[in-house]
């Protein structure tokens, strides 16, 4: 494996771990509520405009992904679309870099 392609894994596995600690930190202090979750996402204009940047890029990182996967038929490709939208775009991204320079 190239080094490109093991610092894409690595921060695939960063990307995932590191936000999560966040989140589960979250929910262990104020209860295991989605809403409540999303309710926090918009207390305030920067957290408002966070929420919809990394929303935005998810949406354009999901067309990418199927753009390329119409054309290269690099199916295991379509892994990092759950992962971007149930883990973040901080997973979903460099997996799916990762999964694109595999060797053909």
């Amino acid at each position: 494996m190239s080094p490109l392609r093991m610092l894409y894994l690595g921060l695939a596995v960063w990307g995932a771990v590191h936000p999560m600690w966040y989140f589960i930190g979250w929910f262990t202090e104020n209860g295991w509520s989605l809403g409540g979750m999303i309710v926090a996402w918009h207390a305030n204009a920067a957290t408002s405009g966070l929420v919809w940047d990394l929303t935005i890029a998810a949406i354009a990182l999901t067309v990418w992904t199927l753009a390329e996967v119409g054309v290269r038929r690099n199916w295991s490709a379509l892994l990092a679309i759950p992962a971007t939208f149930l883990i973040g775009v901080s997973c979903g991204l460099p997996l799916y870099l990762f999964l694109r320079t595999r060797p053909v």
